[in-house]
């Protein structure tokens, strides 16, 4: 800290962070050395202001049918710079340049799931994640590409066999199906007996 001139019986204490409670304690010092420190003035919350800090690692993905998945890391409490703290979600398909907003009015929250049977399988949107309090709307994240929900395969697997190994055992083996861009990938096969 700065030190003050021995006459001076004030000081202005700067770049503090909004809405968290201080105290203070004051020593004297002189050409001998620092003497012991004050009491602890009483505390004092400083006054709160509009959001600065953006969520960090917006992305998201996944989902069901018809959904849009953003998760985000929530801003820690010491950064919310006020009560009422929220999160605002922006959200367009690739190439529209309109954007649908929705507001997540709990501080904990770190997933938003959007919602819209028009929303195609594995369509690619931009997405944004901001933050606001009771004094305003804060600062947004930068533009993140998340992929709604996946659709089911839409076809089955051709070309099923069977071969017999033992007693006890046979072997099936099929055609795999196609990544599709309209559904997605194919994470597994089960395999039913009749």
């Amino acid at each position: 800290p700065e030190v003050i001139n021995g006459r001076t019986h004030k000081a202005t204490v700067v770049d503090l962070s909004p809405w968290v409670e201080y105290e203070f304690r004051v020593v004297a010092s002189n050409s001998v050395g620092i003497g012991e420190p004050s009491r602890p003035s009483t505390l004092l919350k400083t006054k709160a202001a509009v959001p600065v800090v953006a969520p960090a690692n917006v992305s998201g993905g996944g989902g069901s049918r018809s959904e849009l998945v953003i998760t985000w890391e929530p801003v820690p409490e010491e950064l919310q710079n006020g009560e009422g703290f929220g999160y605002i979600v922006m959200l367009r398909p690739l190439g529209s340049t309109t954007w649908t907003k929705a507001v997540v009015a709990s501080v904990e929250a770190s997933k938003y799931i959007y919602r819209n049977e028009s929303v195609k399988p594995l369509s690619p949107f931009e997405v944004k994640v901001g933050v606001y309090n009771n004094e305003g709307e804060g600062t947004l994240s930068s533009i993140s590409i998340v992929y709604s929900g996946e659709d089911e395969p839409q076809i089955a697997p051709a070309g099923a066999s069977a071969l017999s190994v033992s007693a006890a055992e046979v072997e099936v083996s099929w055609q795999p199906i196609a990544w599709n861009r309209h559904t997605g990938r194919v994470l597994g096969y089960e395999v039913r007996r009749l």
